[in-house]
């Protein structure tokens, strides 16, 4: 009974805030009707709002799960309409503390010590409160030379994997519902954006996982002028309790501080664009939630000319997979290139697009995207705009949404935004495009390519004695006919998937139509027991078994 409550819960908000209208025309439209009686009315002042000012409102109302929800949701650009996703991108990872208390006995329970023993000092009031965890101040024990180094301690919130459990639920039910009637769903693929949010979160339930996040991170960027990583506090640090050393600095969207602070903010804008560049093509290992908050400068006075960014939370990274990646920088180049007969072919031949899709007709269509852009000064270009109206052009084109791409349009959404905020005039493109030029150069260079090959020696040499008798039993079954072929695809998957469904629909159509026919009788041979508005119990339950079982069998649209 719980996901029914929480639906109902979630549906008296959505009526409160009067967001009933972002379901119209789906199968939840007639309950929110039904139900519309039975809610208080919206305030003027918030029926005078915006939709996404609604909507944002109402996630905020509905707790922490669903704020990182709308932090999500206002990513997919290509699936939210510009005013929600301007609203939702308002979300802030800010949400009321849990109890200091509660945080010392997690903290003990984690490491299984007393915090008087694991810790100098311990501040029971957060230092910041999100979705996920809070952070609280603390000192390490004085070490050899008597210092008591400075550090954070992150705590999960209590109970917040049970949380999210049920609402991950409630989200696949609704995906479902989508999946079976909304006419583009085979393009959305809603359970994938499902799948999505509930792999973002499980990673940033486990902080010992966000920990190797930091520590790679760190790793790469180690004695770097560009960024800062904070260290890891490894003996301090479980499932539950992450600690770093502390660090101090400015938000990256505190203009005035870093004024004040003589920073170079053009200096730090064209940065903050290597960086991001260097960590998906060079490195593959990108941090992936790099708004304003989680991106600090450098308050050192000796680093005003040459500033550089400090990252934190490293719940969030992102991977590409060597073919994603190959095809992403080849499409940013010919987008610099302006040469969009590349841009059609990459887009086929990455397996985003049908291959029988004609390429000249994607051309145009890239043009006529791209080319009203190349009109402005190359400082008011946005990279991360002209991708987005790529792809939601392409989607005329029966373009199919890549899951494992999403992360890098947010964070790219991100780094842009922070860099124009720092410098306004800054040229992304000509920041960019040296960037990515050098390290395509660097990763398929002849040099490159042999240091890939004498570290796969060792397996290749560990094979080699095979080789001759596979080709020995391959050629055998060529000259006597029993060679087999093993075919897998998505389309024979497909329809595995589709006979299994009709399978279940019609055994749940029978069942209903015998369980409607069974209250039938039932309630004519006036059957004994509990009898409710003069009908037998009996009945009532047979009847709305068969109720359910012929709306599961019923047909949905695609």
């Amino acid at each position: 009974m719980k996901p029914v409550f929480r639906a109902w819960r979630i549906g008296r908000v959505l009526l409160r805030y009067r967001l009933d209208d972002l379901l119209d025309d789906t199968p939840v439209e007639g309950w929110l009707k039904l139900a519309r009686p039975f809610v208080p009315r919206a305030s003027a002042e918030v029926a005078n709002l915006s939709r996404g000012a609604r909507l944002r409102m109402a996630l905020q109302e509905l707790g922490p799960i669903f704020v990182k929800f709308g932090q999500i949701l206002s990513t997919r650009r290509d699936l939210v309409p510009p005013d929600v996703a301007e609203e939702l991108a308002l979300l802030q990872d800010r949400v009321l503390p849990f109890d200091g208390e509660t945080a010392r006995a997690i903290v003990e329970n984690a490491l299984q010590m007393p915090v008087s023993q694991a810790f100098a000092t311990f501040d029971t009031t957060p230092l910041a409160s999100a979705s996920i965890a809070q952070v609280h101040a603390a000192t390490l024990p004085p070490d050899a030379n008597g210092v008591s180094r400075e550090i954070v301690v992150k705590v999960l919130r209590p109970d917040i994997e049970k949380q999210i459990a049920g609402d991950i639920a409630l989200l696949k039910a609704v995906a479902g519902v989508v999946n079976r009637t909304h006419p583009a769903a085979d393009k959305i693929r809603p359970h994938l954006i499902v799948e999505e949010i509930e792999n973002t979160l499980a990673a940033e339930l486990d902080l010992q996982r966000e920990g190797a996040n930091a520590s790679v991170l760190r790793r790469f960027w180690q004695d770097s002028d560009d960024l800062y990583v904070p260290e890891v506090i490894w003996s301090h640090t479980a499932e539950r309790v992450l600690t770093l050393e502390r660090v101090y600095g400015i938000p990256s969207d505190d203009i005035a501080a870093l004024d004040a602070a003589g920073i170079d903010r053009r200096a730090l804008a064209a940065k903050g664009v290597r960086v991001f560049y260097t960590e998906v093509f060079r490195d593959n290992f990108f941090h992936a939630d790099a708004h304003a908050g989680n991106i600090w400068v450098d308050s050192d006075p000796a680093r005003r000319a040459n500033p550089r960014f400090i990252a934190l939370d490293f719940g969030i990274v992102g991977q590409l997979s060597d073919e994603d990646q190959y095809y992403l920088a080849e499409n940013f180049m010919a987008i610099f290139n302006r040469d969009y007969r590349r841009i059609a072919e990459l887009h086929v031949r990455a397996g985003w697009m049908p291959s029988y899709i004609r390429i000249d007709e994607l051309e145009a269509a890239a043009r006529a995207v791209c080319e009203p852009y190349f009109t402005r000064p190359l400082s008011e270009i946005s990279l991360a705009e002209v991708l987005l109206k790529l792809f939601r052009t392409a989607q005329r084109y029966e373009l199919t949404l890549q899951p494992q791409l999403i992360l890098l349009q947010k964070t790219l959404l991100n780094i842009e935004g922070v860099g124009r905020l720092l410098d306004p005039k800054l040229d992304i493109w000509a920041v960019a495009r040296p960037v990515l030029q050098r390290i395509l150069v660097e990763r398929y260079s002849p040099q490159r390519l042999a240091t890939e090959f004498r570290k796969r020696l060792p397996e290749l040499v560990t094979h080699a004695p095979e080789m001759p008798r596979l080709l020995h039993a391959w050629l055998t079954q060529q000259v006597e006919g029993r060679h087999e072929l093993n075919l897998r695809s998505r389309d024979l998957v497909e329809l595995n998937r589709t006979i299994h469904t009709a399978q279940r629909k019609t055994v749940a159509a029978v069942l209903g139509v015998g369980l409607l026919i069974c209250a039938a009788v039932l309630y004519g041979l006036e059957a004994g027991g509990p009898r409710f508005w003069s009908v037998p119990a009996s009945a009532w339950i047979a009847g709305l078994g068969g109720l359910w079982a012929l709306l599961a069998a019923w047909p949905r649209g695609r």
